[in-house]
């Protein structure tokens, strides 16, 4: 089974697939199943696409499209779709291109994502039915069939990252989920996008649809900005090409606007994927934009002799642009797509964007006499500046000579130093009684350090407190390196710079304005891991002689219920068998999860009591879906097991199976239209996997956990406090609301 091995390949090398384990690459894995719904709209065939983060940690993602093939491959004897998410570099991107453009170049996404899950499923709806298979950790666990009829076309997959790779973390940030739905909105305008994350207790579900496109982008950008002009200036063009002796086909649309700011947001994508390492596309937009507002101001007689020579630097102060490519055949750095390589690209970028802007200075002069006055500004800035960080690295850096405030620590090696930066002299003293002074340094900084966003270098180095940041870490600042007096990362005296401000709003304020100046002014202590920010405890915990300080919620709740567990006696009235501490806990524990488990139930109006007592009694798995059938005020619900149930109960209905809410054909006749109209929904329970393991879990530790809504005639439990108090336990488990 040579398709299996290759899958095998990536859960032992997730990096060089996805890009590593940690929270970006549990992120990159959604974009990888994005990108295939996005191509299909590039392909004209796709309009919207339903994004759903689930109460158990696991997401969906539905489209309209075609659906992905599920006729028997000739070569190898298995369905399309199972040859696609099991077989790597394969897929309608990777060798036959039935794409034309497409963000998914190397044919391993989905499947790569089906290998580094726990469990992954896919529906298809293609040729009016809707085809379901399942898979664990890369591996075929339900072939492909068919379980109802299709309304329509379209490809719905969920799945869960396998926590035996993503050890850092599984929990999906929503908040960087919907920035990348955002921004896939903003690239492939008039598509629609709808996101919900259902693990609040009250999910509202965002749409992101923007007609303008990439110009709303670039406006969006520049919010709460001044911007020079009022509309952005937009250039687009289409080429076709020769690559290899093979057409090509390019489309670039670069769209920029100019703000009152000091520092320059260029983003490039190319097949809606984000490149932040940038590539061909962003060297052929910068070194066009620097050519173009340079001739202009030759041509227009802009520039005084005196005037220093305009630069790339000068002409990115103040510029929010995007680059969009559309390329059929595109060559990046590796399979995370972080950098285009196709050099082909500058020259088709830079062409069309020279010739673009000179073509848009020619029809509005005064805005491109604006764009120069902006760049020659920033020349002459820079000059100040490269004055004043000369003087700087002449004068106190040079003569080793280190800031009064300054208590410095005797180690010498940077390695094993730190150097903590606090607020106010009064937390200066309070730090250097503290320390360790032979390893740790204090500078006290007086004030609110000056706002770099709003600053151009000359000013910032004329600051006294942003002197004395500069002087204490010693190693310059800005790029250029040593010879110019930028910044030189071997010359860093401490390599651990940890920011420790109060836990207030005057704080925070304090360290974002700390970190806003060493990520624009010494961005190479980022990359190296050099800056930390020191984080007071969230609660203190007091209880008799134990005292303890809790950094999270998640602590908060651990620790709650080790405690409440301590003095409890938790005996089984059957056998008086006793539970021990670590059980109890564990009960207490598993149960809550249960519960919060259980919103993926009650949202849909079933009682969580009932859907839990239809358990299997040998393996304790649960109902995969439950039917809502609403008629008038009469409200019904009813539980099926798995795919075969849901597909007899459409059948029994006559409904089809990729639609969510569905009148049941005959509700509506002539002699019923008075009546009520039976309503339909069929809603997966995506949390039944999980709820089966904290069941299996429970029974475990000696818990019965079956009749969950039956009361007993006799107590089944009870519950002995510290001090005596007795309590009977006759219900399984308590009714939710």
């Amino acid at each position: 089974m040579g398709k299996l091995e290759g899958l095998e390949a990536v859960r032992k090398k997730p990096g060089m697939y996805i890009g590593g384990t940690d929270e970006r690459a549990l992120h990159h894995c959604v974009s990888e199943v994005l990108d295939n719904s996005v191509d299909e709209h590039l392909a004209g065939h796709c309009s919207r696409i339903e994004v759903n983060i689930h109460v158990d940690g696991s997401i969906s993602i539905r489209d309209n499209g075609r659906g992905i093939p599920v006729d028997i491959h000739p070569q190898y004897g298995i369905p399309g779709v199972e040859m696609v998410l099991t077989t790597l570099h394969s897929g309608g991107k990777y060798g036959q291109g039935g794409y034309k453009f497409s963000g998914g170049t190397h044919g391993v996404g989905a499947k790569c994502v089906n290998a580094v899950s726990e469990w992954f499923e896919v529906e298809v709806s293609r040729g009016g039915a809707v085809h379901h298979m399942k898979f664990e950790r890369g591996k075929t666990v339900k072939k492909l069939e068919v379980i109802g009829k299709a309304s329509g076309t379209g490809t719905y997959i969920t799945f869960k990252p396998d926590p035996e790779i993503f050890k850092e973390t599984t929990v999906f940030v929503s908040s960087r989920i919907a920035q990348r739905l955002r921004e896939l909105a903003f690239l492939n305008s008039g598509l629609e996008i709808i996101f919900t994350d259902e693990r609040p207790a009250d999910p509202k579900p965002e749409k992101y649809l923007y007609k303008d496109g990439v110009s709303e982008f670039v406006k969006q950008l520049n919010q709460g900005k001044s911007a020079l002009h009022p509309n952005p200036v937009r250039i687009t063009k289409e080429t076709q090409a020769q690559l290899d002796d093979k057409p090509i086909e390019i489309h670039c649309e670069v769209v920029l606007q100019y703000n009152d700011t000091y520092n320059d947001q260029v983003l490039c994508y190319t097949n809606t994927i984000h490149n932040p390492d940038g590539g061909t596309h962003l060297s052929g937009f910068r070194s066009a934009l620097t050519r173009a507002i340079n001739q202009f101001s030759k041509a227009n007689n802009l520039l005084k002799d005196k005037d220093p020579q305009i630069t790339g630097d000068d002409v990115r102060e103040g510029l929010a642009a995007v680059i969009s490519i559309k390329h059929s055949d595109p060559k990046f750095e590796s399979q995370t797509k972080v950098k285009l390589l196709s050099p082909e690209v500058e020259s088709i970028v830079g062409s069309s964007t020279y010739e673009g802007l000179m073509m848009y200075f020619e029809t509005n002069p005064g805005i491109a006499k604006r764009f120069v006055d902006k760049a020659l500004n920033a020349a002459r800035a820079r000059e100040a500046a490269r004055k004043a960080r000369e003087t700087i690295r002449k004068g106190v850096l040079s003569g080793g000579s280190l800031p009064g405030k300054l208590a410095d620590c005797s180690e010498r090696d940077p390695a094993l130093t730190e150097l903590y930066i606090v607020e106010g002299d009064s937390a200066g003293g309070s730090a250097k009684q503290g320390r360790d002074r032979r390893f740790q340094a204090i500078l006290p900084l007086k004030g609110k350090v000056l706002n770099v966003e709003k600053a151009r270098l000359d000013k910032i180095l004329s600051n006294d407190e942003i002197r004395t940041l500069i002087t204490a870490i010693g190693a310059g600042i800005g790029e250029g390196g040593d010879s110019t007096g930028g910044f030189n990362p071997e010359k860093v005296r401490y390599h651990k710079i940890i920011i420790m401000t109060d836990a207030d709003v005057d704080g925070s304020h304090i360290r974002t304005l700390l970190l806003t100046f060493l990520y624009r002014q010494m961005k190479g202590l980022f990359d190296r891991g050099y800056v930390y920010i020191a984080q007071p405890p969230l609660y203190k915990i007091k209880r008799k002689k134990r005292e303890q300080y809790v950094d999270n919620d998640d602590q908060l709740n651990r620790i709650l219920l080790e405690l409440g567990s301590e003095d409890i006696v938790l005996q089984r009235v059957s056998d008086q068998y006793i539970f021990d501490p670590a059980q109890i806990e564990q009960i207490v524990e598993n149960l809550a999860v249960l519960e919060k488990l259980g919103g993926g139930v009650t949202r849909y109006g079933a009682s969580l009591g009932e859907y839990l007592d239809q358990q299997d009694p040998a393996t304790h798995a649960l109902p995969r879906y439950v039917a809502r059938i609403r008629e008038g005020n009469k409200e019904t619900h009813e539980f099926l097991r798995d795919e075969h149930a849901r597909a007899d109960f459409l059948a029994r209905h006559h409904l089809n199976a990729d639609l969510t809410e569905q009148v049941e054909p005959g509700s509506e006749t002539p002699e019923k239209k008075f009546g009520p109209v039976k309503r339909i929904t069929i809603h997966e329970i995506f949390e039944s996997t999980e709820m089966a393991k904290l069941l299996n879990a429970l029974a475990r530790t000696g818990l019965d956990v079956a009749n969950f809504t039956t009361e007993a005639d006799k107590p089944r439990y009870t519950i002995t406090e510290n001090a005596g108090q007795k309590s009977e336990i006759k219900k399984r488990a308590r009714q939710p609301a």
